[in-house]
Order: C-alpha cells, then structure tokens, then sequence
C-alpha cells in the first residue's frame, strides 16, 4: 500500500465529511478508523468484491482479538459505511447486521444531597459548568459548545443547539444561576474586547453561518461562553481562534472533586446529567417533559430513570433549585 495513495484517499474523505458538515470529533474519529482498516487489510479501500468480507473480518477482529466495547465496535462499523458510501459509492449491503448490541445499563446517579457536596466545593468555570450538567440536564459537550447567545437569563432558558442527533432543543436555567451566569457573560465580553483589540477575536463557527455571515465569527453573541484561556489554530481553516474549554479538563476536575469527598460511585460528568433526570422524576415532573428537556429521541430511553422513582404532582423546578 503507497501511502501517497491512502494520504488521498483521506483527504477525499476529509472533503467528504466537512460537504456533510459532521463535527470535528467525528472528522478524527471516521479518519482513524479508515487508517486502521487500511492497516488491517494492507491494501488501499477500493471497489472489490470482496470489501464486504474484509469489513467483517476487521471488526470481527475489533471484537475477538481487541475485545473492544460494543459502541467502539459501532463507531468503526459507521466510518468505514461513510468511507464505501460516501466516498467509494460502493454498497455493502446489509452491514448493519454487525452493529453490536449494546446492554442495558443502569446509569450512576447522585441522590440531591451528594450532587451537591460534589457541586459546592467546586470553584470558577468548573464550578458554573458542573452546576449546568446537574441543573440543566446538558451533556458535556454541549455545555461547553454554549455561546453567549444561548443564554436566556429573562426566561431562564438555555438554547442547546446542534445536540445529539442534530437537534436543537430548549431546556431549564437554574434561577439560582442566573447572578453567576450575568457575571460569566460580562467577564466573557470584556475578554472578548482584548481579543479584538489585540487583532483576534474569531470563533469556529456552523459552516453554513460563516458563510452567510462574513462578520459573525467576530460577533459577541457567538463566542463560547466557557473559552479556553488559550488561543489556537482552527486545524479546519488556519486561523488563529479562542475555542471552548477541553473536555477533558472538566472531566478530570469532576474526578478530583469525588475523590476529594470520597464518593463510593464513579462519578463522570453524564452521571450528573443522569441525575438530573432522575431528580426530576422523582419530584413529579411527567415523564414526557423530561424527554424533551433530557433532548431523547424516544420516551424508552427515559424509562431507564424510572427504576427508583416514585411520582408525584409537580412543576418543573430545576434540580440546583430544591
């Protein structure tokens, strides 16, 4: 295999993905997996008959020889469709038959009381964004994606765009953050200003909106509330921007922080979305409206927090304010 040839064949592909607008996370992700494929059958992916066969063989051997996880197993099965599909125009026919099974689990939850011995002691942005996951249901990602403009501190609503799926949604602003989130905007558009004066200023932003909006990427309104304190280059365009905090920074606070108080539980940043559908469940609010809040596709995926609920009447506070 002539790694010219599969340097091509990526950038075809890269090509491919951003005509299709997927994220960046998912850019990497398919572009992995389609190097390792290649690796795998030591051969450049091309229109073989025998493609289907060496598909199979590759994510038999994910599963037998590498004992990956069932959703590891799904994400390598879906990059390598895109790869035949969208690149290749090649049918593979029936593949999904090899998308793993995923079990049912039953997620971690805080009761209220250690969410917030886990929330309190917390300090800055790390402190706001974790008060967001319990208070506002988000994932993790889509909490840090927040822009500014997001935030709607009148009618105490959070505007979630491009959530799982590719769905927008609205869910609850904690009344009780509303002083916090005022501060945070305000510091942001005073750091936003420096950015300016300095010659920055930019913000990756939709495709479709940097394209219509020429001065958007330097607008208030679509800066990441929770930026990085660092500058970097967009990998997608060269240009020197302020993106989001790290996932992975939040992620190792929240470890640190449970350590700190000894939680038995492995707590991640989901559990405390996990929590606070279950928080509102367990304070009477209709398992329907807790689907749209949590963004669910259907009411089955919200059934999982019902397993230590009781029900009974009552409106939608948010689980940072009871």
């Amino acid at each position: 295999m002539q790694p010219q040839k599969l340097s091509e064949l990526i950038d075809r592909t890269r090509q491919k993905i951003r005509l299709r607008h997927l994220s960046y996370s998912t850019e990497k992700t398919y572009l992995h997996w389609i190097a390792r494929y290649a690796a795998f059958i030591n051969a450049l992916p091309d229109k073989s008959l025998e493609s289907s066969a060496k598909v199979e063989a590759f994510l038999t051997r994910l599963a037998v020889a590498d004992i990956v996880s069932a959703s590891t197993q799904n994400q390598a099965l879906s990059a390598l469709l895109f790869l035949y599909r969208e690149v290749l125009d090649v049918d593979l026919g029936n593949l999904n038959a090899l998308r793993a099974k995923r079990g049912q689990r039953v997620p971690v939850v805080l009761t209220h009381p250690q969410a917030m011995q886990l929330i309190n002691p917390m300090h800055g942005d790390y402190k706001l964004i974790t008060q967001l996951l319990y208070g506002s249901g988000l994932r993790l990602m889509e909490c840090l994606r927040l822009r500014a403009k997001d935030i709607d501190l009148d009618r105490l609503q959070i505007t979630v765009r491009d959530g799982k799926g590719d769905k927008d949604r609205i869910t609850i602003l904690p009344a009780s953050l509303t002083d916090p989130l005022r501060a945070k905007i305000a510091a942001r558009r005073l750091s936003h200003k420096t950015d300016l004066a300095a010659g920055y200023g930019a913000v990756q932003l939709p495709d479709a909106i940097a394209r219509k909006y020429k001065n958007a990427p330097h607008d208030f309104g679509w800066q990441f509330l929770f930026a990085s304190p660092r500058l970097a280059v967009d990998p997608r365009d060269g240009k020197t921007k302020r993106h989001h905090i790290l996932p992975t920074n939040v992620q190792r606070q929240i470890k640190h922080a449970a350590e700190s108080i000894q939680f038995d539980k492995p707590i991640s940043p989901h559990a405390l979305r996990h929590s606070f559908a279950t928080r509102l469940l367990e304070t009477g609010v209709p398992i329907h409206q807790v689907k749209e809040l949590m963004g669910h596709k259907s009411i089955e995926t919200t059934q999982i927090y019902l397993h230590t609920i009781e029900q009974s009447g009552h409106t939608i506070t948010s689980p940072l304010d009871t």
